[in-house]
């Protein structure tokens, strides 16, 4: 298989599980009959999260499946790091063990990756199953994330991706441990200007019991995105904010002056907070600047060895 620009020398499909005994058999089938078609060395890898039902028991009976067994269970960012750090190839597939995302586009995902950094699989597909209960937050978070990134975002969370392993690598330190990984790993891409393509996909219903809880998961997913602007495109938060302020502050002001013929303390306090945040985002924007230029620079340096 051609990768053009970026070369492959293989596919690891690593599947992070958590209590998935009645989706993980199915799902690998499905996987199997997919990486059929890919003239590539592949590797299947289960992460076991520590399961209490018979997850690990089912994936041991599967050929070709290499588990790996958390003790405890540590989220599914972690399960999905493990996955990463025990691939053996340059390519990294990686989909939920539950039988949501259909296998079978794999293949045409892994040859995204000649140009960009990761393929995405947005749920955006004909046949979509979705969740009522989830579907007013992750409409609100994939705004939030759409504007603070600057970047037309399709899908934020989607679990199907495939990526090249030393890209993800780059932001191994930033990564959450839990749901919010793929949000993080998908802002930080774009943050970056790596290249990240999104393909409509299908999403059916789960096999078994979700592990996502609505409110405190959504509202992890909103701190990570704006810790995760915040390392790499801090302006984004602090203007916004400072400009409001300011508006705010400068609109009391001259409504007090020309009422009251008095300017308050609460009015000029609005504006130097609005000043104060407009400067820490200039500053903060000028470090990661500094901080991107020298990694840069580095990269260079190394290439030139």
């Amino acid at each position: 298989m051609s990768f053009g620009d970026w070369a492959a020398d293989g596919l690891s499909v690593v599947i992070p599980v958590f209590n998935e005994e009645d989706g993980i058999s199915p799902t690998v089938a499905a996987i199997q009959q997919a990486l059929r078609t890919i003239d590539l060395p592949h590797e299947i890898i289960v992460v076991d999260d520590g399961s209490t039902d018979g997850t690990a028991d089912a994936v041991s009976h599967l050929a070709g499946v290499k588990l790996i067994r958390h003790r405890e269970n540590r989220g599914v960012g972690a399960a999905r790091n493990t996955g990463i750090l025990a691939a053996d190839y340059g390519a990294i597939a990686m989909l939920d063990g539950d039988g949501t995302y259909p296998a079978s586009e794999l293949p045409n995902m892994l040859e995204g990756l000649s140009y960009y950094h990761m393929v995405v699989g947005a749920r955006t597909g004909k046949k979509v199953a979705r969740n009522r209960v989830r579907a007013v937050p992750k409409w609100f978070i994939l705004k939030l994330a759409t504007y603070i990134s600057g970047k037309s975002i399709p899908d934020l969370n989607s679990g199907l991706r495939v990526f090249r392993k030393e890209s993800a690598q780059r932001f191994f330190h930033i990564l959450p441990q839990g749901h919010s990984w793929v949000t993080t790993i998908t802002l930080a891409m774009l943050s970056n200007g790596l290249p990240v393509q999104f393909i409509p996909v299908d999403y059916y219903k789960r096999i078994g019991k979700s592990t996502f809880h609505p409110l405190l998961d959504t509202y992890n997913y909103i701190l990570l995105i704006i810790k995760t602007i915040m390392y790499f495109n801090p302006i984004k938060v602090f203007f916004p904010s400072g400009i409001v302020l300011f508006v705010i502050g400068l609109a009391k002001l001259l409504y007090n002056n020309y009422r009251y013929n008095d300017i308050r303390e609460s009015d000029v306090i609005l504006i130097v907070v609005s000043l104060l945040l407009l400067f820490q985002g200039l500053l903060a924007d000028l470090i990661v600047a500094r901080t991107k230029l020298r990694g840069t620079f580095e990269e260079h340096h190394r290439s030139w060895q």
